[in-house]
Order: C-alpha cells, then sequence, then structure tokens
C-alpha cells in the first residue's frame, strides 16, 4: 500500500487518484514537493463494531500514529449509536478528545454536527486548509463524526 500525497490515507500503489479525497497522485517526485503538504486521515472506529475499550485503544493508538506522521487533520468515524441518542463510543470518544485537550495533547476538535461554514472553528480551519472545504462531511450536520485537528 501507498499513501494519498494529500490526505495521507492508504491507497493502491500505482493509483492516480485517491478514492478518499479524490485528489490525483503525481507521477513527477518534484510535483509533490512544489504543492504544500495537507495530511488528512479518516479512522473508522465502528468497523467490526468493537465495545467501547478496544474502540478507545484503537483511538488512542490512531491519534498516536497520526502525531508521529505528521497528519493535520484525523476524521473519527465513532458512529451516532441505534440508540437515537447517540451512542457510547460517540460520548466516550468525545470525553477523551476532551480530556486530551485539556492536558494540551490535542489542539481541539470539532464535532461533526459544528463542522459547518457558519462556525468560526470551521472558519478558521477552512483558511488554514482549503482541502477541507471539498470534504463530504462539510455542512452535513454528521453526528457520527468527529475531526480532530493537531
Amino acid at each position: 500500500m501507498s499513501l494519498c500525497q494529500v490526505c495521507g490515507n492508504e491507497i493502491e500503489p500505482g493509483s492516480k487518484f485517491c478514492r478518499f479525497c479524490g485528489s490525483s497522485q503525481f507521477t513527477d517526485s518534484s510535483a509533490a514537493y512544489s504543492v504544500k503538504t495537507f495530511s488528512h486521515r479518516t479512522v473508522n472506529l465502528e468497523k467490526g463494531m468493537p465495545f467501547v475499550e478496544p474502540a478507545l485503544n484503537h483511538l488512542k493508538a490512531v491519534i498516536d500514529e497520526a502525531r508521529r506522521l505528521e497528519i493535520q487533520v484525523l476524521t473519527i468515524i465513532h458512529g451516532y449509536g441505534s440508540s437515537g441518542k447517540g451512542g457510547v463510543i460517540r460520548t466516550e470518544c468525545r470525553n477523551m478528545l476532551d480530556y486530551m485537550c485539556s492536558k494540551g495533547e490535542l489542539s481541539s476538535y470539532i464535532t461533526g454536527e459544528d463542522f459547518h461554514r457558519r462556525n468560526g472553528l470551521v472558519k478558521n480551519l477552512l483558511s488554514r486548509f482549503p482541502q477541507l472545504s471539498d470534504n463530504k462531511n462539510l455542512n452535513r450536520n454528521n453526528r457520527g463524526i468527529t475531526l480532530v485537528i493537531f
């Protein structure tokens, strides 16, 4: 597997386009250096329908890896829960992110329901990373995701 040169997600080697962000992949290595790099990765915590503890352990590992790889934005798919009140993984994931922000381990995070152009934090995020303007979750009120900003 290789990594997308724009969002950092894993793609098939030799792919001309990323299946996550849709960006074209450079064939000439010099072209890759002329573009300001932006790393965005999407992680699905719901995959395999884990219990809360394994999902949180996976989240910790993903955040550590993203920090090591210098990913700027991480989209966490945690789901909303089948009860209609919000799932336990979603709640505990956000509690953990609150704690990490309070300890200075993360810059901030934006909930999916707040990920819209009218939000001041999102305006700042979009000015830093204009590539997120094309994000399919922007302005969708998606309660099943959270964006982590490093």
